[in-house]
């Protein structure tokens, strides 16, 4: 399949606490070497704190605002905001507005629960 639609994709809890919409993924659609997914993070919520080994992930903050844990590093995001996280690099974001935050993730390889390691217990 090569095209998805918004209002078909139904939403799933990650493994680090986020909503997430799978738009495009190998295990569903065909594609080969990466995935993208919608995550929203409710306001005030965040997620844990987690890390991949093998996954390299872009985050497009889509609407929203929040705050960015890459590494021992923490830096405000917002609308037209892209992060780069490097495999290894542990992260998490918290929804620091009124409104959800909105994210874009791309992964490469594609996302797995397998390469994903929690690194703090909520």
């Amino acid at each position: 399949m090569t095209q998805t639609r918004y209002a078909e994709v139904t939403a799933y809890i990650s493994k680090d606490g986020s909503e997430i919409r799978e738009l495009m993924h190998p295990s569903l659609h065909g594609n080969r070497l990466q995935s993208l997914a919608e995550a929203t993070v409710q306001p005030g919520a965040r997620t844990q704190l987690h890390r991949h080994a093998r996954t390299e992930e872009l985050y497009h903050v889509s609407a929203g605002n929040g705050l960015m844990t890459l590494g021992d590093t923490c830096f405000t995001v917002g609308a037209g905001d892209t992060v780069l996280i490097a495999p290894g690099t542990p992260h998490r974001i918290e929804a620091t507005g009124a409104e959800p935050l909105r994210i874009l993730c791309c992964c490469s390889p594609p996302y797995s629960h397998e390469d994903t390691e929690l690194l703090e217990r909520c």
